[in-house]
């Protein structure tokens, strides 16, 4: 089915066809399997479950059973079609890159030699002309560090997808030291926070307010220039490309924030310009809850490897975000609230599996709950590029969640991806940081900030 639609949606007619005939032709694609449930693979390419309870679609990551999926059959159409999924188009050639977290495999050498160079080329910039502005990059920086480092920083952070590093990994040690402070985490992972996009703009709108438009336009210039490199990585690729296609624009047309600027909406003028089959690079941007359920799908999908052990990947998949609930909350006023508030964006199965495992300690599902640290051998990762994509993804997950429920993600990591932790980090593909130009090993020992990024 999934090969059958995407050659419909691929083909140029599809887009020319009135909505209702396409709802037709897609209510012939609607399938049941075994236990009742009604799937389409439908809109950003992904299979929608439908809710017998609200009579809508929800994106919902597929059976993954050979058998189950076997067993799958067709509907006939109802009679009257509910409103479906449809495919847009473009939505389906966006490409999803990788969830691997950059915990195992590291980040290419290339990537990093081309990120250490444009950094090396913007470090000595005076400080009356790249300012930090306020925020939360100024205060992650040191006082005399120019916005021209935290601009490479933001980009790198803004493209990826799950932000959870590798303590040697040489791209973060390159900016040890420019920090203010130590990163969160521990020598094994540093579990960072998301970067926004306003963030990332904030460093363009500051210069352009200032009337220094030849500052701004090279930061604009530098971002560019960063997301170049990290799009060889396909972690990066998806926000980086998207990050490109916002960031370019101006550098052809110097004038086109023009009004943006004035009204204080550079952020919004970006994502405008993002084009239709990159939108899923930006849904951080425009939805939280969409956001969240994508990255759910995610997180069943790097857990597919489970079916075959006679477990349901989207049932450990709930189990995961609730073990993260649970430790994140542990019984606060706040964890009702911030439950209810991802309900709404989940299908119902998985809000009941959701439910039961954090309401009843006996449940099933605390079955696949970490256990000092570590995950049950029903979920251990066959192999380091499956750990490395289930870290990423429940990692990416977590602060989806956090993001959606307006909640602070812990600095030591969540629960999930903390346990997959052990069965990478003796699998490191560098076990020491490169010395080189601007990493932190070039430092004299008794440098202040090089104790404090220790």
């Amino acid at each position: 089915m999934e090969r059958d639609v995407r050659a419909l949606v691929g083909d140029p007619r599809w887009t020319t066809l009135p909505a209702d005939v396409r709802a037709q032709v897609m209510a012939q694609r609607m399938l049941e399997t075994p236990d009742g449930s009604r799937w389409l693979f439908g809109a950003h390419a992904r299979w929608h479950r439908f809710g017998r309870a609200d009579g809508r679609w929800h994106l919902s990551a597929p059976p993954a059973h050979p058998e189950v999926r076997s067993a799958a059959r067709l509907l006939p159409p109802p009679p009257v079609i509910p409103p479906l999924p449809l495919p847009a188009g473009p939505d389906f050639v966006y490409d999803r890159g990788s969830t691997q977290a950059f915990v195992g495999p590291d980040v290419p050498n290339g990537i990093t030699d081309g990120i250490r160079a444009l950094l090396q080329a913007h470090r000595g910039l005076r400080r009356d002309d790249f300012p930090l502005p306020s925020g939360g990059l100024r205060e992650m920086f040191a006082r005399d560090v120019t916005s021209p480092v935290a601009a490479v920083w933001a980009t790198v952070m803004w493209c990826a997808y799950a932000p959870a590093f590798d303590g040697n990994e040489v791209l973060l040690s390159m900016f040890g030291e420019f920090l203010a402070r130590p990163l969160p985490g521990d020598d094994w992972v540093r579990w960072l926070p998301p970067t926004s996009l306003d963030a990332l703009v904030s460093l363009y709108a500051e210069r352009m307010g200032a009337g220094a438009g030849e500052a701004g336009l090279r930061l604009v210039r530098l971002m560019r220039d960063t997301a170049v490199v990290l799009r060889a990585d396909t972690r990066f690729r998806p926000r980086a490309e998207a990050l490109l296609a916002m960031a370019e624009p101006v550098l052809a047309q110097p004038w086109l924030d023009r009004h943006a600027l004035a009204g204080g909406a550079v952020r919004q003028a970006w994502l405008s310009r993002c084009p239709p089959h990159l939108i899923g690079a930006t849904l951080t941007e425009v939805s939280s809850g969409e956001h969240f359920r994508h990255s759910l799908y995610d997180l069943v999908e790097a857990l597919a490897y489970t079916a075959l052990r006679g477990v349901d990947p989207r049932a450990a998949a709930a189990s995961l975000l609730a073990a993260d609930l649970d430790g994140r909350f542990a019984g606060s006023p706040a964890a009702a609230d911030a439950v209810n508030r991802l309900y709404a964006w989940m299908d119902e199965e998985s809000r009941h599996w959701l439910y039961g495992a954090l309401a009843d300690p006996s449940h099933p599902l605390r079955g696949y709950w970490p256990v000092d640290d570590a995950l049950p051998p029903a979920l251990v990762p066959p192999d380091r590029r499956a750990a490395a994509a289930l870290l990423g993804a429940a990692y990416a997950t977590g602060l989806a969640w956090c993001g959606l429920t307006g909640t602070a993600p812990p600095a030591s990591g969540f629960a999930a991806s903390s346990a997959v932790v052990p069965f990478l980090i003796h699998q490191r593909d560098d076990p020491f940081p490169a010395a080189g130009p601007g990493d932190f090993s070039d430092l004299p020992p008794d440098h202040g900030r090089l104790r404090a990024w220790q």
